[in-house]
């Protein structure tokens, strides 16, 4: 069924995605054709990398239950990040990790994400809607929006591609790395993951500029370190991430 043309959606739903798309038609209204939104999940854990999305959506899209990734559950994103990257024109998902984001601070790696993300796009955005920050390394024109997964389809549909990558990442990670249970927390600050942190000492996808990770590097809890801790100079600094455009 297409999506421009799903007779299964509400009244209300068509209109809550028509508000959420007014800033693409908007751009649009300005001449853009390639209207990229970008945003990026895991900026708040102590663990894990950042990731960030980027999609650029065929004028008109609409596809019900597209919102801010934290408002869907697990499953409901999981199915509408295959919708979504099955129906973009392109869409791609950057994640940058431990040490190097402890290196350059959560809001460079971040950044950094986002450039890149807008880099491996299979066609070349001319307008970028980004939730909440500017990327000024980026010579394209681009909106900042406070809230923009809230408020911006391409935005949302970016969420929530990178929302599910970054859990993806997670889950392999707690095979990897097993005793913190990462799959369930995602790398959170929890309750669970602070007792098994304290119990288990940090491990290589940790960040050690966050709190406790920190303190407990620079003196407290130092014996259940692992050895060579952040010591590999072989790590993958970052992931250059999926990337995926529509068929024609």
């Amino acid at each position: 069924m297409s999506i421009f043309n799903d007779t299964t959606m509400t009244i209300d739903e068509k209109q809550r995605l028509k508000v959420l798309s007014l800033f693409e038609e908007q751009a649009y209204q300005d001449g853009y054709q390639y209207i990229a939104g970008l945003d990026e999940v895991g900026r708040g854990p102590i663990a894990g990398p950042v990731v960030a999305g980027a999609v650029i959506l065929p004028q008109g899209f609409r596809l019900a239950g597209v919102n801010d990734s934290k408002k869907l559950t697990a499953r409901k994103r999981s199915s509408l990040a295959g919708k979504i990257k099955k129906q973009a024109l392109a869409w791609s998902v950057v994640s940058i990790y431990p040490p190097y984001l402890d290196q350059i601070n959560i809001l460079n790696a971040t950044r950094q994400a986002m450039t890149l993300a807008v880099s491996h796009l299979n066609i070349e955005p001319d307008y970028l809607l980004i939730d909440a920050l500017k990327l000024d390394d980026v010579n394209i024109k681009q909106r900042a929006i406070i809230k923009g997964d809230s408020l911006s389809i391409s935005i949302a549909c970016a969420s929530i591609i990178a929302k599910v990558d970054r859990d993806e990442s997670m889950r392999e990670f707690d095979s990897i790395f097993p005793g913190y249970n990462f799959s369930q927390h995602k790398g959170y600050a929890t309750r669970e993951h602070l007792e098994k942190l304290f119990d288990l000492g940090p491990c290589m996808i940790h960040r050690k500029s966050f709190e406790p990770v920190k303190s407990m590097l620079s003196g407290g809890n130092n014996e259940q370190q692992q050895p060579g801790l952040f010591s590999q100079d072989d790590i993958e600094y970052f992931h250059p991430g999926r990337s995926g455009a529509k068929s024609k």
